[in-house]
């Protein structure tokens, strides 16, 4: 299938993410992979404005001595088509532009602004502990403005002080993974699938076949490790014992501001132009220069391709747009149309540089 890695990528790891959420990423996903053309603005009407916007809002900034980091939209490991169908953030992104607030003598205070439902689980007890270390160099507050969930919230739970709007929630403090069964409905189109494998497990938990109760198991003792990291993460970042965590914090429900206050969940109501102001920000947002080795990904790169190319087909799209393939010189690798290419000079660099730079795959 045209979005098998994706899918795989979906089903077959844990999540820390609003469930509501994962469903409807599911949905869009699975309609790309049948082939059915999304538009731009039929991907963001399922996602709604919340964090369909997300996307489109700056990268790091800089409020005089105050750094300010976006966590916005669904946190994956790396940058990838799940953070395009998004409009997400990378924990690499994230950790990047970190150590670069941190190295920056002047940046005194450094605040991640978080409005996120979660995501993958991939990347983020690493970033929390480094953000939990980073403690007695510089201050660090996360502002759940408005949605600090799941992986998010473990990320914001490890700075120095946690910060919720009035209207905002924090919370959902849990991981799930989902295992999708079609055997009933490939019987009814008479389709049988033979998985030929090597390796007692190598084919658990696959879709063809109901889950077995050893493959459930399986399934079940990695999500609950998954829960036990996060637990401790967040008991140590909120100096609380595990067991407040587990019969508190809402167990897996969101929790308004200032029962989360009351909770120990968080440390205070306030707005972002509170919180900044408070920590001695001055003066007009300044973009911060994209941290070294994570270079700024083109906003064609982000925008959906329907080019049909061999490497967009296959999801390596690098923001080639259907009136470059229709051009006789389109440099993208894969395009039809590079055959026909003149020795003109490539418009874009050699793919594997590209996915060295943007680590998209």
């Amino acid at each position: 299938m045209k979005y098998q890695r994706v899918l795989t990528e979906i089903y077959h790891k844990p999540w820390a993410i609003l469930p509501e959420k994962f469903a409807t990423i599911s949905e869009i996903v699975q309609l790309r992979a049948s082939g059915e053309k999304l538009t731009q603005e039929e991907i963001r009407a399922r996602l709604g404005p919340h964090l369909s916007a997300a996307a489109q809002r700056d990268g790091a900034q800089s409020y005089g001595v105050v750094a300010v980091i976006p966590i916005y939209g669904v946190i994956s490991h790396r940058m990838n088509l799940m953070s395009q169908i998004s409009g997400g953030t990378s924990a690499e992104k994230l950790t990047a532009q970190f150590r670069q607030a941190l190295a920056d003598p002047s940046v005194k205070a450094i605040v991640f602004d978080v409005d996120s439902p979660g995501g993958s689980v991939e990347g983020v007890p690493e970033l929390a502990d480094e953000i939990m270390k980073s403690r007695s160099k510089k201050k660090t507050v996360a502002v759940a403005n408005s949605m600090a969930a799941s992986a998010a919230y473990w990320l914001a739970s490890a700075a120095d002080e946690l910060v919720v709007i009035p209207s905002g929630q924090v919370g959902s403090v849990g991981v799930f993974c989902e295992h999708q069964d079609f055997s009933k409905a490939l019987e009814s189109e008479g389709v049988k699938v033979n998985l030929i494998s090597a390796g007692k497990f190598k084919v658990e938990g696959n879709p063809y076949e109901p889950l077995s109760d050893e493959a459930r198991a399986a399934l079940q003792g990695k999500v609950e490790a998954f829960y036990e990291m996060f637990v401790k993460s967040v008991a140590k970042g909120r100096g609380v014992a595990q067991t407040a965590v587990r019969e508190g914090f809402g167990q897996g429900r969101m929790v308004l501001a200032a029962d989360a206050v009351k909770g120990r969940m968080a440390d205070r109501v306030a707005t972002m132009d509170e919180t900044l102001s408070r920590l001695g920000a001055s003066g007009a947002p300044k973009k911060m220069a994209a941290a070294a080795g994570l270079p700024a990904i083109s906003a064609g790169a982000l925008d959906g391709c329907e080019c049909e190319c061999a490497e967009c087909m296959d999801d390596n799209c690098f923001g080639c747009t259907n009136a470059e393939c229709a051009d006789l010189e389109c440099a993208v690798e894969g395009c039809p149309n590079q055959a026909r290419a003149s020795a003109a000079a490539p418009k874009r660099p050699p793919r594997a540089l590209l996915e060295r730079e943007l680590d998209l795959h």
